[in-house]
């Protein structure tokens, strides 16, 4: 385990490998992070234990104590925070294990020896802009926890449970689910959707929204021909059910 001193955020480093966690760790002090290592679930878990949560967390899927370490700890740290970007930066490229780190909340799955460190450090600080976006909001724009029906969402601890079971959401599922809830019981339009969660400069397709609509209603149990919470409105956009509707 190694601390280096930096600016632009607290990186959390899983990675087995002595050789990859090196010469990444030495990229990220040059690229100004402060750089934790970890090479075994145990050890993270130690980390973890004694010193505050990182601003994001870089994380191999396959451990030496733990075949299926890295999803195991994916899981844990999403328990404490959810705010806190996950990385996974792991040689398993298999769609299965991409699947099981998108249901843990995972911000973005990297194949080992697909980018370049440049890239990644680019993809990681682009990470760290929209944590530090959504964990700084204004209080003005701060929402108490909210229930509709079976539905729980605690906006301050970046949480939501359905039927009393915790919702694994990406980053980008919870902000849609958020925008949605803001506005619960009125429609939304698709154009509204993508500028809000994705680009306020956005012009083009809305297919990536349709993905991650359909996405949002298998995490909410939520059948789409007849839904409880989530409605579809042709032509239109979305709507989310209101506490009353979801009652009735």
């Amino acid at each position: 385990m190694g601390a280096i001193k930096g600016s632009e955020g607290r990186i959390l480093f899983v990675e087995d490998e002595p050789d990859i966690s090196e010469a990444m760790t030495r990229q990220l002090q040059r690229a100004g992070f402060d750089v934790t290592t970890a090479r075994t679930v145990k050890e993270t878990r130690g980390i973890l234990e004694h010193d505050a949560l990182p601003d994001l967390v870089l994380l191999d899927l396959g451990l030496p104590d733990d075949s299926q370490g890295g999803l195991v700890l994916a899981s844990e740290i999403r328990g404490r925070d959810g705010r806190v970007p996950i990385v996974i930066f792991s040689a398993d490229s298999t769609d299965e294990s991409r699947q099981m780190a998108n249901k843990l909340g995972a911000w973005g799955f990297i194949v080992k020896g697909t980018v370049s460190g440049e890239t990644l450090i680019t993809e990681l600080k682009s990470k760290l802009e929209i944590a530090h976006m959504i964990q700084s909001r204004s209080t003005d724009e701060a929402l108490e926890p909210i229930d509709i029906g079976g539905l729980h969402v605690d906006f301050d601890r970046y949480e939501a449970t359905i039927d009393g079971e915790r919702m694994m959401l990406s980053h980008k599922e919870f902000e849609l689910l958020r925008r949605l809830l803001v506005d619960a019981g009125k429609v939304v339009t698709r154009e509204a959707l993508m500028a809000d969660v994705w680009d306020e400069n956005w012009f083009g397709s809305t297919k990536t929204l349709d993905v991650h609509i359909g996405w949002l209603r298998r995490k909410l149990n939520d059948d789409p021909t007849e839904p409880k919470y989530l409605f579809t409105v042709r032509g239109v956009g979305f709507r989310f059910a209101s506490a009353e509707e979801a009652a009735a």
